[in-house]
């Protein structure tokens, strides 16, 4: 009898032990396009309600000084993977489309298989939007629509290659072709056709959608409400196989970018305009992420983050809704693409109860690319001299300890200029913003130049160009951006390889290579 006790005693402790080591589960949540002044946490006056981001905030931490490594889709994105920016590969401007061949060095340590090797279990479900190399039959020319691409063909070098067990998802921004589900390795959809025009494509799907591929069943407006309900799912059944094993969500939304299409349930409700409306389709469905974690008991030990991969779009007509009184760059100048603080400078909340206090904010300067830094952290492990090169961890900061400068965070524009933020100071390398887009509500820039220097301590919203007034300054962190740009790293160790411009694009960084 005795024996018997001993035994049912040892398996009780042994579930404690186990339950009490478990690694905290990940949940990283990605808007597209949303304004840091699209979140009434962060902007008491935004005209519309965003209820359970700034719950989050409530039981969580928010960072009041996050940005994107980029102010468009891919190259944020890839920082975020692989705790590097992307203008080190080939992808020196612009962003991937949905036929395009994969961006990450499949060898390349990322977030994801870093993870899977530390026994968790890995899933992306959402929009990739970095690349996967598809299958064309060989007879006749490739074009950007795919008129000779394989469909029944598996798709190589995407998530799955990359550390994800499980992907669900879209290629690219829900506006580019193939305009279908992914699931794993395989296109999906009963009624696949090939749509040769724009025009063909918007009698479909309505507008804003590039001809190719088509799933005929397709209707963008449901498409998060899938996304959000596989990301439930797939908890749930991880919970249920393996309740000790914990898992990472990689969860990009796909919106609120254009298309702008709020589904049925929230069209309308912001009473200001279609983005607000997404905005809000946003805000529900991190508040079903949070109670679907609460349904299978893990939120005591899952880390939940909420950003967004940079500024507001254009496309949301801006003008329209500021004469309402709605900013959703906030008080910043700038938007997506450019690299004013509105294109980069992002919501970046984090709960984490057992580890993070509640109603903590923070002002660490922090940077997308931080995430590989971070997790490799949480684990006790150290970033190798070839792994996350531009990443730091921000655990410190979670934990609200002494934390040490972060040191410099390299910005880049759609159209691939740069600048360079270290403690208070903030360069910009170009006379303007690094892209054609602007803000309606800006003002002309004080003392234009064709460099623009910023004290971010006194001077937030940028309005006045003191690079005059600080030449040492200048070449201080001009020096600095040269040295993060040909060493291949922003963080200490040992240097790595320099990937070279093509002539017309080294024009734009002739600054730095004398």
């Amino acid at each position: 009898m005795n024996k018997i006790l001993s035994i049912v005693l040892l398996f009780f402790v042994s579930i404690g032990f186990s339950q009490l080591k478990k690694s905290p589960n990940i949940i990283y949540i990605l808007a597209d396009d949303m304004g840091i002044g699209d979140v009434k946490a962060y902007n008491k006056n935004c005209k519309f309600p965003t209820p359970y981001i700034d719950e989050m905030a409530n039981q969580g931490m928010k960072f009041t000084d996050a940005h994107t490594s980029s102010s468009v889709c891919t190259p944020t994105r890839y920082g975020i993977i692989t705790g590097r920016y992307s203008w080190r590969t080939e992808l020196k401007n612009g962003v991937t489309h949905g036929l395009t061949p994969h961006l990450i060095n499949t060898k390349r340590t990322t977030v994801a298989s870093y993870l899977k090797s530390k026994g968790y279990a890995t899933a992306i479900i959402g929009k990739w939007h970095l690349g996967m190399d598809w299958t064309y039959n060989k007879e006749g020319k490739v074009d950007k629509i795919g008129t000779n691409l394989d469909i029944t063909a598996p798709i190589n070098n995407g998530p799955n290659t990359l550390g994800f067990d499980y992907y669900y998802g879209i290629s690219a921004s829900l506006n580019m072709d193939p305009h279908a589900y992914i699931e794993n390795t395989k296109i999906l959809g009963n009624n696949l056709k090939l749509i040769k025009t724009t025009k063909e494509v918007k009698n479909i799907l309505g507008s804003g959608g590039k001809a190719g591929w088509v799933d005929m069943n397709f209707k963008r407006n449901e498409v998060m409400q899938t996304f959000t309900n596989k990301a439930i799912d797939w908890m749930k059944i991880q919970k249920n196989k393996n309740p000790n094993k914990p898992f990472f969500v990689y969860f990009p939304l796909n919106a609120p970018h254009s298309p702008i299409v709020p589904s049925n349930q929230f069209k309308g409700k912001s009473n200001l305009s279609p983005h607000g409306d997404f905005c809000m389709d946003v805000d529900d469905t991190v508040g079903q992420i949070i109670t679907a974690v609460e349904e299978i008991g893990e939120t005591e030990n899952t880390m939940i983050i909420f950003t967004t991969d940079n500024g507001v779009s254009p496309q949301a007509k801006l003008e329209p809704m500021e004469k309402l009184g709605h900013f959703s760059s906030y008080i910043y100048r700038g938007l997506k693409g450019t690299l004013y603080e509105g294109g980069h400078r992002v919501p970046f909340i984090v709960k984490w109860p057992n580890k993070i206090k509640k109603s903590t904010e923070t002002n660490y300067l922090t940077c997308t690319t931080d995430l590989l830094a971070t997790v490799i952290d949480i684990q006790g492990d150290t970033l190798k001299n070839n792994e996350g090169e531009d990443s730091v961890s921000f655990l410190s900061a979670l934990l609200s300890k002494q934390t040490n400068d972060r040191g410099p965070i390299v910005h880049h524009s759609d159209a691939g200029y740069f600048s360079l933020r270290e403690g208070k100071w903030k360069i910009i390398f170009h006379e303007g913003a690094g892209s054609r887009r602007k803000d309606p509500k800006d003002k002309p820039l004080i003392n234009p130049g064709k460099m623009q220097l910023f004290d971010m301590s006194k001077d937030q919203t940028e309005l006045v160009n003191i690079a005059k007034d600080h030449p040492k300054v200048v070449k201080e962190l001009t020096s600095k951006m040269k040295e993060i740009l040909l060493n291949g790293r922003s963080t200490k160790g040992t240097s790595q390889a320099y990937v070279k411009y093509d002539k017309k694009k080294e024009e734009k960084i002739k600054l730095f290579i004398n």
